[in-house]
């Protein structure tokens, strides 16, 4: 009992360092990803390209990738690393999540964008509202519905990509189970408290799903 006690305690001290990891990248990650997915859609060239080039590269490669080269690369290139000795590596890692998931969530943006009828924006300027008007009040709401389901999809992906956080040594949910088999506070070998991680993903992840399936009936008067 005691050891199982020990256990669930650790396990939910690295479920509470992934949750933190998860609503920092959400928070960076859905405002910057409406700002790629605009610099995507730029009349500006340099701009343009310089999102589609940065989407491209961050979605043709491994997170784990990444984040090695966000933690890693800048010391080698300064000479002394830019990440703060205390949390450090937990920051290193939210940058990396934020940009990789701010591209992926930029694509949806600008699919959604796109795929709002080109006809009721130009009824917007008959009626005379102006350009943020239109966004905010045609585009924006008639978007939301569209990309709700593939924005759930991803929002749920990264529940279970906060893991490859460990890569880091930040400790998370995963990394703490893991730490159980290689030795932590006194036990070693237990492979039980890995596997029982799932658990923690499982439930979390039904919340959310329940979640947005609430928000898409909400949204349902939205017939598009």
């Amino acid at each position: 009992m005691e050891q199982f006690l020990t256990v669930i305690n650790a396990l939910n001290d690295g479920f509470v360092e992934t949750l933190k990891l998860f609503a920092v990248t959400l928070i960076g990650a859905l405002p910057l990803g409406l700002v790629v997915a605009f610099g995507s859609m730029s009349r500006f060239l340099p701009l343009k390209w310089f999102c589609r080039t940065l989407v491209w590269i961050i979605r043709g490669t491994p997170l784990m990738l990444q984040l090695l080269v966000i933690f890693y690369v800048p010391g080698m290139l300064l000479g002394s690393s830019p990440w703060p000795r205390e949390g450090g590596r937990f920051v290193a890692a939210a940058v990396a999540f934020i940009i990789n998931y701010a591209c992926y969530f930029s694509e949806i943006y600008r699919g959604g964008i796109q795929g709002v009828p080109v006809g009721q924006q130009e009824a917007g300027r008959v009626l005379g509202m102006t350009k943020s008007q239109i966004f905010f009040k045609v585009t924006l709401l008639q978007m939301v519905k569209r990309i709700l389901p593939p924005m759930s999809n991803e929002i749920i992906t990264l529940v279970k990509d906060t893991s490859l956080a460990n890569m880091l040594a930040v400790q998370e949910l995963i990394f703490i189970g893991d730490a159980f088999r290689t030795g932590w506070q006194g036990y070693a070998g237990l492979i039980w408290p890995l596997f029982f991680t799932g658990v923690y993903y499982l439930l979390f992840n039904g919340l959310l799903t329940l979640l947005f399936g609430w928000l898409e009936k909400k949204l349902s008067y939205f017939r598009v």
